[in-house]
């Protein structure tokens, strides 16, 4: 009889067996993946040009495309962006026609109904038409570019397998729809800020809405005009907000402190070495793998132009860079680009009241087609003004007049931008440019800048745009758009230096016609300016310095504050002494830092409760979201003057609810376990930059996810930094001299986990480092014909 083998023997064979066949799948894994890798070199006949184009590529995979035509240039973008992005750009197409179900299923079926009111493939088909021949051309001849692409890759790109779909081809449509899907990360689609504005205004006390929301404070620094003062103590007791017995709702205000929008600052020739202008540009965005831009460049052909910098795979243009002569950036304006209208309704609702009588509300049947499931059927209902998007507080319909519903709102006009010869030149396209509403912020080789609004700006007549009123009568209406003379404008100011980033810029009769949209505070935007009128001279190094300027300038007297309270309180001489030396900046190595940035908005939460209790209390589903961004005036005044009047009756003193406060943030930090000296801001702000799969597959991040790097920075300094947002590029430019540039990005270029270009350049953004604006020399050339 055979002898047993031996438990240790078993053991042996069955890792080995394990670990062949993990080498085996993850030999396929490979093989597969391998197949939908872009094509680098070469030469690939198109069948689809007027002449061949070349395309050389650096080592971290960066383009520039030689052409005869700007239409063939076209082509051959959308060759790349399709070979590296495809299925990121299937993503922005689907998110603004609310068309995500029809790949991932159910899951996305709530914003697929919320996105389809607006009807935004329809609205796309329709501005095309309206566009001019050569327009219309361009984006045919890149839609064909994106389609043969696609068809070269060995295989369909990997996403698609994991989700057992085809891609569908891309049609010129589409590329507007990139940009309707801008309008919605960057503007309201709902007019969310306009209604949680307008239930505040109308519900609270007088007194108390000027004081917990007010529009301004020391820390605005706009280009015209002054800071707001110091707000006035209300009268209001707080406690009558609450009633007797009644819990204090909790909300973590999260949404004051993650402003991403974006920084841009230009400084004039007179302060530069060679005398052409300076322009820095970072774009705060939520990063993902794969990045949202995609580096790209091109000669404009028949001209000296050469084009360089940010292209939004989905579109045939440069979105921020240079054209050799002119450079420009982007930042969110944050003004008031859409009003709500509560409609008047006839008794039996199916009506509503217009200048012309009552009309019949349009209705439209929209399918939405369900991975897996049968189409499911959205009524929407429109009106002269737009389409209904919701309720208010006392549940009245609501229709939506916005400007992306217009023909103005999306258009090819960026493309003008590359020939433009001059500062001047350029701001003066300002009003045609069909995209969601910018700072643009401009400089040129001869050393001129200016700022103007990118973006046409509706001319309102009987009323501001701050509260939502009837049109019924027709008192109240858009009259067109502001003409070029009436663009708000600064053109070569005396001091050289412009400076915008998401927070007020704008006084007087500018800021009338921009409105409020939920400004950010300003100390973001003060801090830019400080930094600027800091220096007399500039390099590019220089300006890099104020992107990655990490400092806590506007936490300084909150530190103190706290450093103060814990004087003499035994229980607490760990946590005072991490807060006294915590560095004075977003330190990635600070633990103090986080204690006071945390402190801050606990407090906040914590003195600002009854506000939410009274309000949920009046519209359950009530929530500050971006209404709040300027609660940093009544938080200060109520952590420093302490009014017994306004303290949230949950507590008996201001040392109770502070000290509650802190003891909050002292809870969550101990969470994983780690001793206190361990619990650095880079603990909690460490990078989370994934693919938007690994979120629903967790596999998808073992080979796609970046690095966990402890980041600096946060959202009130210059290097706006959270795990998941910031900078999504950063950019810095002289026209004319584009080889001294700076340019980072997250990630790098391409989506593919096996491309060279994967993940390409991520240190350069997470270090800081200096990394070149313009391509390097060429290591792959493709040539298609």
């Amino acid at each position: 009889m055979m002898a047993p083998t031996p438990w240790p023997r078993r053991a042996l064979h069955g890792l080995l067996a394990l670990s062949v066949l993990l080498l085996l799948v993850g030999l396929a894994a490979w093989l597969w993946l391998r197949q939908s890798l872009p094509l680098l070199d070469g030469d690939l006949t198109t069948g689809q040009l007027d002449s061949p184009v070349t395309i050389e590529r650096d080592a971290q995979g960066i383009p520039f495309i030689t052409a005869e035509s700007r239409s063939d240039s076209a082509f051959a973008l959308g060759f790349l962006h399709a070979q590296e992005r495809f299925f990121q750009m299937d993503l922005l197409r689907r998110n603004s026609a609310g068309e995500l179900s029809e790949l991932v299923g159910e899951a996305a079926l709530d914003h697929d109904q919320e996105v389809r009111v607006h009807q935004f493939r329809a609205r796309a088909e329709r501005n095309i038409a309206a566009m001019p021949v050569q327009d219309r051309n361009v984006l045919q001849k890149y839609a064909d570019g994106v389609n043969f692409g696609l068809s070269q890759l060995g295989a369909t790109p990997w996403e698609y397998a994991l989700l057992r779909q085809q891609p569908r081809e891309w049609v010129p449509a589409d590329s507007l729809l990139t940009i309707f899907s801008m309008y919605m990360t960057l503007q309201s689609h709902t007019g969310n800020f306009e209604r949680r504005d307008n239930a505040l205004a109308e519900l609270l006390p007088g007194d108390l809405y000027a004081f917990f929301v007010p529009k301004g404070g020391i820390w605005d620094a706009p280009l015209i005009g002054d800071a707001r003062a110091p707000l006035s103590l209300p009268q209001t007791d707080i406690a009558a907000l609450v009633e007797d017995g009644a819990p204090i709702a909790k909300q973590k205000m999260e949404s004051e402190d993650m402003i991403f929008g974006s920084n841009n600052w230009v400084v004039g020739g007179a302060l530069t070495e060679h005398g052409a202008a300076i322009v820095a540009d970072d774009m705060h965005l939520k990063i993902t793998v794969p990045n949202i831009w995609f580096r790209a460049g091109w000669n404009v052909p028949g001209t000296d132009f050469e084009m360089r910098g940010a292209s939004l795979p989905g579109g045939p243009i440069i979105v921020a860079g240079s054209n050799s002569k002119v450079a420009w950036g982007f930042t969110n304006t944050t003004a008031d680009w859409g009003d709500l209208i509560p409609l008047e309704l006839s008794e039996n609702g199916n009506q509503y009241r217009t200048p012309d009588g009552w009309k019949d509300f349009e209705i439209d049947q929209e399918k939405i087609a369900i991975s897996g499931k049968p189409a499911a059927t959205l009524e929407v209902r429109k009106t002269i003004w737009g389409p209904v998007v919701g309720k208010d507080h006392n549940e009245r319909p609501l229709a939506y007049r916005w400007v992306a519903h217009d023909v103005r709102g999306a258009n090819l006009n960026l493309l003008k931008l590359e020939t433009a010869a001059s500062t001047r030149d350029a701001m003066d396209l300002a009003p045609e440019l069909g995209i969601p509403h910018q700072n643009l912020v401009l400089g040129d080789s001869e050393g001129n800048i200016g700022w103007t609004v990118a973006g046409p700006i509706p001319r309102r007549v009987g009323l501001d745009g701050s509260r939502s009123v009837s049109w019924a009568d027709g008192t109240a209406y858009w009259d067109g758009y502001l003409s070029l003379q009436e663009q708000p404008q600064v053109y070569n100011p005396p001091s050289h230096r412009i400076w915008t980033a998401n927070a007020r810029t704008m006084d007087g009769e500018y800021l009338h016609v921009m409105g409020d949209g939920g400004y950010a505070l300003g100390a973001r935007q003060q801090q830019i300016r400080d930094d600027l009128f800091a220096r007399e001279h500039f390099t590019e190094q220089d300006l890099l310095d104020i992107q990655l300027d990490d400092r806590a300038v506007f936490l300084e007297r909150w530190q103190k504050q706290l450093s103060e309270l814990l004087e003499g309180v035994d229980e607490y001489q760990e946590v005072r002494q991490q807060v006294e030396n915590w560095g004075g900046r977003a330190s990635a190595d600070s633990v103090g830092y986080r204690i006071v940035r945390n402190f801050r908005l606990r407090f906040i939460d914590l003195s600002t409760a009854p506000v939410l209790t009274f309000m949920q209390r009046h519209a359950p589903d009530f929530k500050f979201g971006r209404v709040n961004r300027q609660v940093e005036y009544p938080a200060w005044a109520m952590l420093s003057a302490e009014p017994e009047h306004l303290l949230n009756p949950e507590f008996e003193s201001w040392q109770a609810l502070k000290f509650a406060a802190l003891d909050l943030v002292l809870e969550d930090m101990a969470k994983d376990g780690l001793p206190l000296a361990e619990q650095t801001w880079g603990v909690q702000n460490s990078a989370k930059i994934r693919h938007p799969l690994g979120r629903a597959l967790g596999a998808v991040n073992w080979f796609t996810a970046m690095p966990a790097d402890s980041l600096p920075g946060d959202s009130h300094m210059p290097r706006v930094q959270s795990s998941t947002n910031g900078a999504s590029e950063r950019m810095v430019v002289a026209p004319g001299h584009e080889e001294r540039g700076i340019f980072h990005m997250a990630t790098g270029q391409s989506a593919h986990p096996l491309s060279p270009f994967f993940g390409n350049g991520h240190r350069d953004w997470v270090e800081g480092n200096a990394s070149s604006f313009t391509e390097k020399s060429a290591a792959y050339v493709l040539t298609l014909h």
